[in-house]
């Protein structure tokens, strides 16, 4: 094993180059004193982006040959370090200017310029988005990737690094969003099993939104090896070995490169124009009504015996039906007792089959349409399969789980698709358990159109509610419904999620959190809440910012490899 110490700083560049690249110099000088071989220093570290339209921002970036990335090369050269810095540069032509992460060397070579393919929705009035294909640095230190902020709101840019092999991303952040220190950095280390070393802006002028700080030197399994805090500048360290990050196995969930299903992701390589989510992108037709549809957590388990237990899903689907829902989800594998699957699967089937009959009746009486995760047989074979039940009663959707974690794949065989059905209450996904660490499924049913995906859950880990769930609803502004099991090991509840459409005046923090709505972990309660399909017809995450039609699929060849 062999350690290598990295570090991120986190200040404040005005509007003062000359003093701006001091004190970039200056943390590099830091940086190596405290023992690191690489350091990530903010996005546009070279000044404060105060301009009033693009001449003026290319008036005042700088150019990759010009004196700030000189001073930053000289200041990597004399003390011997990696550097990635966010620095602003002019494009080829005026008024053409590029967020950009430049790596350079301990030679003060230039190792690799990334341009911000996603951009934060003031941004796309100044820069232009970089449409470069993706690169990944070989180092004596490991394999590098370069992103900057907006690149880690979506799944898109850290997955093709880390698919493309990178065992460290080195962000430059410029957020005032909280979003990103709790929900981005960490879980696009979590889903790639990369380190992620991020540097963002603190603080700035008294009088306006403060810049969020929260640089964080992330491990593959999410822990948090440094943390800046954030409202101080500072610089933390860590020491990490980068071969750690070949290891793609999440405890008790499986190996997630592996897993992944590229003979379904074919979605991800379309143009947008092709894919029905192209009608949902930008924002919603002001003639667009409201489309109220009333959601219910079913959360209900393995309690006491099995009849009890489907006695108590009934009774909670005719409650919900009192109360005017629309929509119930019960949790995974509800009517089972841990591991009584694995032990009988064959068992399990014909239960499922008597399990799913008492369901359709009560859909029936109650008027509720239902999503329930069973186990089904066909031919011999077994499936971990989620079905949704209409207000009849009647099945009109299944969806076999496409991605089995560790335990599934001891009784289990993979489904082979990943669609949406539309019906008079929106149009549905289903999505099962730990599938909410694969961003593919979550997009792929968006780009399918999805309004609502369903999702019977046992969250695992706290993290998987309130980092992996969060981020789906928020990368893909798509209503999510998770149903917890009252076991559940992360004592973490039932949890509804809502694409939240924009609107002019949000502060930034519900421009990109997510709106959730939570019930109690470990005892039978029921979450009702009223969602608007709306929301999820308008992608629109600010003025500019569309993190769906922003993709750039003729760029993502390597999900399908």
């Amino acid at each position: 094993m062999t350690l290598h110490r990295v570090a991120a700083a986190q200040f404040f560049s005005g509007t003062d180059t000359a003093a701006n690249l001091e004190l970039c110099t200056d943390h590099i000088r830091r940086a190596a004193e405290g023992g690191a071989r690489l350091v990530v220093l903010p996005e546009n570290s070279n000044r404060l982006r105060d301009y009033a339209d693009r001449q003026e921002c290319w008036e005042h970036s700088p150019t990759l040959d010009g004196p700030f990335v000189d001073g930053l090369r000289e200041a990597a050269r004399t003390h011997g370090v990696y550097v990635a810095a966010g620095v602003d540069l002019r494009g080829e032509r005026a008024p053409d200017v590029h967020i950009c992460s430049v790596l350079i060397t301990p030679e003060g070579e230039i190792a690799g310029v990334h341009r911000k393919h996603v951009l934060w929705d003031y941004e796309y009035t100044l820069f232009v988005p970089g449409d470069e294909p993706y690169q990944v640095h070989d180092t004596e230190l490991g394999r590098i990737g370069l992103l900057l902020c907006a690149d880690g709101i979506v799944p898109d840019t850290p997955r093709a690094l880390a698919l493309m092999g990178a065992q460290i991303l080195c962000n430059s952040l410029n957020s005032r969003g909280p979003d990103e220190y709790r929900v981005h950095v960490p879980l696009r280390s979590m889903e790639n099993r990369v380190f992620h070393v991020a540097a963002n802006t603190v603080g700035g002028p008294a009088d306006g939104w403060p810049w969020m700080g929260g640089s964080q030197i992330v491990a593959p399994d999410g822990t948090r090896l440094a943390d800046a805090g954030e409202t101080e500048p500072g610089i933390v360290f860590a020491d990490i070995d980068p071969t750690e990050a070949d290891d793609k196995v999440m405890p008790g969930v499986g190996d997630l490169f592996a897993w992944r299903r590229t003979d379904l992701y074919a979605p991800l390589t379309a143009p947008l124009e092709e894919l029905p989510v192209a009608r949902m992108c930008g924002p919603a037709p002001e003639d667009m009504p409201s489309r109220p549809v009333r959601v219910a957590t079913l959360q209900v388990s393995h309690f006491h015996n099995t009849d009890w237990t489907v006695t108590r899903a009934v009774e909670q689907i005719a409650y919900a039906g009192r109360r005017g829902a629309d929509l119930g989800v019960l949790p995974s594998l509800f009517c089972f007792a841990p591991g009584e699957v694995a032990a009988d699967p064959a068992g399990a089937a014909e239960l499922s089959a008597r399990v799913l009959e008492r369901l359709s009746r009560a859909c029936a009486d109650a008027g509720v349409w239902v999503v329930a995760h069973l186990v089904e047989e066909e031919a011999g074979h077994h499936y971990s399969t989620a079905y949704l039940l209409d207000r009849s009663g009647r099945v009109v959707h299944t969806y076999r789980k496409t991605h089995l974690d560790t335990g599934e794949r001891e009784w289990a065989r993979p489904g082979d698709r990943i669609d949406v059905v539309r019906t008079e209450i929106g149009t549905i996904g289903l999505m099962v358990g730990e599938e909410v660490w694969v961003p593919e499924v979550a997009r792929l049913l968006t780009l399918a159109g999805a309004e609502i995906i369903a999702h019977p859950t046992d969250w695992s880990t706290p993290e998987a509610a309130h980092v992996a769930a969060t981020e789906r609803t928020e990368e893909n502004r798509v209503h999510l419904v998770s149903c917890t099991r009252l076991d559940s090991a992360a004592e973490v509840g039932s949890q509804v999620l809502r694409a939240d459409e924009f609107a002019p005046g949000q502060p930034i923090a519900l421009m990109r959190y997510p709106t959730g709505y939570w019930s109690r972990p470990g005892f039978e309660e029921q979450l009702l809440v009223e969602l608007d399909l709306r929301e999820a017809n308008s992608k629109m995450m600010g003025h500019h910012l569309d993190p769906v039609a922003t993709r750039a699929p003729e760029l993502y060849g390597m999900f399908l490899d």
